[in-house]
């Protein structure tokens, strides 16, 4: 896509219209998958219900991303505080018990994000106890995957798999907070220590000298020692996932609020600072953070998103006001972007709320098309811009 710099008259504007956009979305898509959930990714531009997997039926809770869109009910309810959207948020919850209960789909870090926005949500804000117990099944389902000695959480699939023992990935930093909340929930600091001891070895070894990051990283299963990083979705091994790298930004940086370790917000910063260098004109990123205007590859609408939540996450954890400002300041251009140049407002046909997000190019996956998480995180950056002193669900 060819970007123009088409600006909202000011950024409180521009994100009160986006929000009015969005949730007019959200509506529609209550209307069309109520307590079933959309696909990974739309197809030409529009969601279908989730295919058929894990022998269950098609708009079934499987995979890493359905509870982006309870998440997205949330924060509906916290913009607007109707309560037809807590209804709708909370209809998700037994889908949730029933997939942690009966073991449906469990082979993956990804609990985190699954059960933080869809259960922790509700447990927190209503006092659910089904919620409550779904996500405490969910975090001790998650301590299964700890290896030792290493202490790192795998990442996907069966502990037994050889192809995926030993790995982890950047994204599970986004997964910890499960294990944070169900520490503080419990009295048992188990969780927190191995989400604590996960973290410090990503800080350790999937952040690279130069201050990009590695997609996945193995370490020895046996005697616990690191051993190579790869990609999975990247460019290459050696180039830097644009959305590995947001999720780097905002993983460190929740990871410092949960355990205080200004180690990790130096590590959210560096990652912070090698994004930013490498943006494009209109501050969206390609989808490798390789590429660059005149490349010709696509832009990742989706790690962009992240990007702007995980830069004033980093800068509510920042003493010095000039440096926090800056990443303010960048939050914001990206945000005022995605607003002006990628939100669907104004594209009828589409049910996302943003356009242009690449899943996995490498496997010609989800490439320019929406995306539930990156919809998610839009959504959240626009209530980060639009309520001041928002709880954060992670």
């Amino acid at each position: 896509m060819t970007a123009t710099d088409v600006r909202p008259s000011s950024d409180a504007e521009g994100s009160a219209a986006a929000v009015a956009a969005a949730l007019r979305t959200v509506d529609a898509n209550i209307a069309t998958f109520g307590d079933r959930y959309p696909a990974d990714t739309t197809d030409a531009n529009r969601y279908p219900l989730r295919p058929p997997s894990a022998g269950q039926p098609e708009g079934a809770n499987v995979g890493w991303t359905t509870s982006f869109w309870p998440g997205m009910l949330w924060l509906a309810h916290d913009l607007t505080g109707d309560d037809r959207y807590l209804r709708a948020a909370l209809s998700h919850v037994d889908s949730f018990a029933a997939r942690v209960t009966d073991g449906i789909d469990l082979d993956t870090h990804d609990l985190g994000f699954l059960y933080t926005l869809a259960c922790v949500t509700p447990a927190r804000r209503t006092g659910d106890p089904r919620a409550r117990d779904a996500a405490l099944a969910a975090a001790d389902h998650l301590m299964t995957r700890v290896l030792e000695p290493a202490g790192i959480i795998q990442a996907w699939g069966d502990l037994n798999d050889p192809r995926q023992r030993g790995r982890t990935i950047i994204d599970s930093l986004m997964n910890t907070p499960l294990l944070f909340w169900a520490s503080q929930t419990t009295g048992d600091d188990r969780y927190a220590a191995a989400a604590r001891r996960h973290t410090a070895q990503l800080r350790q070894h999937i952040l690279r000298p130069d201050g990009t990051t590695f997609h996945t990283f193995y370490w020895d299963t046996d005697s616990g020692a690191p051993l190579r990083g790869e990609t999975e979705q990247g460019h290459s091994d050696h180039s830097c996932w644009a959305r590995g790298q947001a999720w780097g930004i905002y993983g460190f940086s929740l990871n410092h609020r949960h355990i205080g370790d200004p180690a990790l917000l130096a590590a959210a910063r560096t990652c912070a600072d090698r994004f930013l260098a490498h943006l494009p004109d209109d501050h969206v990123a390609y989808w490798d953070l390789e590429f660059g205007d005149g490349s010709g590859q696509e832009r990742d609408s989706s790690a962009a998103a992240i990007a702007a939540c995980g830069l004033v996450e980093l800068a509510d954890g920042l003493t010095d006001p000039a440096s926090a400002d800056r990443y303010r300041t960048a939050a914001a251009e990206i945000l005022r972007s995605l607003i002006g140049h990628y939100s669907t407002d104004g594209h009828p046909v589409s049910n996302a709320l943003i356009l242009h997000g690449v899943y996995d190019k490498p496997k010609s996956v989800g490439v320019d098309e929406g995306t539930l998480w990156g919809d998610y995180f839009y959504l959240e950056a626009l209530t980060r811009a639009t309520i001041a002193g928002w709880t954060s669900p992670w």
